[in-house]
């Protein structure tokens, strides 16, 4: 049996596996190893930080007691490598921790800009606790702002300076928001909305350089030649995984550091989860990165569980984003979308590639004033939803999707002209659970 274990990360898949790992050996050190000084908090709610939804506190889903209560050796600090050959990990300032099972949940960071002037003073991401703080701070009323990004994040960083009261410029390197992921329809809701709430938008619009004066950003510049003065560059174009540390100990990588279903990697005792953990899905053979908050909750106990000797294998559910574009509750489930934007490596604090697939299908829509459900449906199933505003169908969907459930029955009436799809939605999805059970 382990007895020293160590997890590097303080996100929610670090937290999951401290919590399960000390559940399952209650004796044993368990030590985590964070660099970020705000510890565990919420990145999923930055944004609603920023807008002044939720005040700070509310980031922080565990007390400092019920923290203390897991009796972790907690330690803030870089982690510089891991020699896996002597099971330890060696910190900044030259410290050694030895471990017999070690968990790499190192996140992913906001991808850095891509242009001129990139890190002039002003330039911003929505990535930590302690970066969006300060965006808090330099965002005045009647500060002037430009974002560049195709997503939710970037939709995020927009709204929430708007609400701060910036004078918001907002970059669209195509022809309409989102285009990989929304219909037309769908884009101009979004795009009006954000437009009546005086949010400037700019269409095929790209940023040539960032210009500043003594360090301090003054400027964009876009390809065009166009110059919009502003004091706030706020940047979402995607986000990377944290591989560094995981090239010391020469794991194998891809676009994650791969681990097969049980979250091992390729070296002896070392276990990835997170967004920075690409996981072979034992059900189609590929390996995936998921950057979800509850896929890297549930990587975190599956890890855990494997580091305490309890084999278990993680299963990966269907894709699910819950989100707000612009005010309107929006759900995004399996497979939708078509293509790949240059613009987006991922949906920042929640994404995964399999949203990006294009699948033959054929597209169904109900929608009800800005009630809206989008289906993809393949030649038996579901392969993805998109439900904004009225969020009744969200979760039979999940779970149809999830299940593969066999449309057949109802297939050719969904997709009859003038069809009633949310009767239909409705009738399938009470047959089909009454003949497999509710969900838990």
């Amino acid at each position: 049996m382990a007895n020293d274990y160590v997890i590097v990360g303080s996100g929610v898949a670090g937290i999951a596996a401290a919590e399960t790992l000390r559940a399952r050996v209650p004796g044993a050190s368990v030590t985590l190893i964070s660099e970020d000084p705000a510890g565990f908090y919420s990145r999923p709610g930055l944004a609603y930080f920023l807008s002044g939804v939720i005040p700070a506190e509310q980031l922080f889903p565990r007390s400092p007691a019920e923290l203390r209560d897991l009796n972790l050796t907690w330690v803030q600090a870089h982690v510089e490598r891991i020699d896996a050959q002597a099971h330890r990990v060696v910190l900044a300032d030259h410290r050694t921790l030895p471990y017999d099972r070690l968990l790499l949940a190192t996140g992913a960071r906001a991808a850095a800009p891509d242009f001129p002037g990139g890190d002039l003073d002003g330039v911003v991401t929505l990535d930590t606790f302690d970066e969006t703080r300060r965006l808090v701070q330099r965002a005045r009323r009647g500060t002037h702002a430009v974002v560049v990004g195709g997503g939710i994040t970037a939709l995020e960083l927009a709204e929430g300076l708007h609400a701060r009261g910036c004078h918001v410029h907002y970059l669209l390197r195509g022809a309409r928001y989102w285009a990989n992921m929304l219909d037309a329809e769908e884009s101009q809701l979004v795009e009006e909305r954000l437009q009546a709430d005086g949010i400037e938008l700019h269409y095929h619009t790209r940023i040539q350089q960032a210009i500043g004066t003594r360090g301090r950003l003054t400027a964009v510049e876009t390809a065009d030649g166009t110059q919009i003065p502003c004091k706030i560059l706020a940047v979402a174009i995607g986000t990377r995984p944290r591989l560094e540390l995981a090239r010391t100990a020469e794991l194998k990588v891809e676009r994650g550091i791969l681990a097969d279903e049980y979250l091992k990697t390729s070296v002896p005792d070392i276990f990835a989860a997170g967004d920075v953990a690409q996981v072979r899905d034992a059900r189609t053979g590929h390996a995936t990165l998921d950057t979800l908050w509850p896929t890297a909750r549930a990587h975190g106990v599956a890890a855990a569980l494997n580091m305490a000797g309890t084999p278990t294998m993680y299963r990966r559910t269907v894709a699910t984003n819950v989100t707000l574009l612009a005010g309107l509750p929006t759900t995004i489930i399996g497979t939708l979308g078509s293509g790949s934007d240059d613009d987006l490596v991922a949906i920042a604090r929640g994404d995964s590639e399999t949203w990006h697939a294009t699948v033959p299908s054929w597209v169904v829509v109900e929608r009800h004033d800005v009630n809206r459900v989008r289906l993809l449906l393949g030649e038996q199933t579901i392969r993805g939803a998109l439900i904004i505003g009225d969020q009744t169908l969200s979760r039979p969907l999940q779970r149809m999707i999830d299940a593969e459930a066999d449309l057949t029955a109802v297939r050719a009436e969904l997709l009859a002209p003038g069809a009633d799809v949310l009767a239909l939605l409705h009738r399938f999805w009470t047959e089909w659970e009454a003949a497999h059970g509710p969900s838990s």
